[in-house]
């Protein structure tokens, strides 16, 4: 793994990595009632890294009752497209091109566009919408809580 990203851009304060979609390990949801599914609850947050692919998340379970603590694999996919155990990092290119993060190091984050198209570029943390014209001066933006 390449540097970890500082431990201080984690949690649940304003400036922190937001997750765009997670869905947990666990089959059916908290309350018992249906399956699980993908959580886009805003507010959803990166608690501590263990690779640049896996992360212990705190998120809000589908059906809206429980607050849930899981190692998730980060996966460079839409939040529709999620499977069990996985979850996901909205990134805006300087091009305001949408790609999903594929592994995050400290001051770069590969990732995968829609069309398949890789890359890698630095990143700053934003909040949702002062990321949305992008930017060009070659940096992607991460929403943030």
């Amino acid at each position: 793994m390449g540097r970890p990203v500082k431990s201080s851009r984690f949690g649940s304060t304003a400036g922190d990595f937001e997750v765009t979609g997670a869905f947990s390990t666990e089959a059916i949801q908290p309350d018992g009632s249906n399956a699980e599914t993908v959580s886009t609850e805003s507010g959803n947050f990166i608690v501590a890294q263990r690779s640049s692919t896996r992360f212990k998340v705190n998120f809000l379970s589908s059906d809206g009752s429980t607050r849930l603590i899981q190692i998730l694999d980060l996966k460079p996919v839409a939040p529709g497209s999620l499977t069990a155990g996985q979850f996901c990092l909205q990134i805006i290119l300087d091009d305001s091109t949408v790609a999903y993060a594929s592994k995050i190091f400290n001051n770069t984050v590969h990732y995968k566009e829609a069309g398949g198209t890789t890359g890698s570029t630095k990143y700053s943390l934003s909040s949702e919408g002062a990321d949305e014209g992008g930017d060009a001066d070659g940096v992607g933006q991460i929403d943030t809580i």
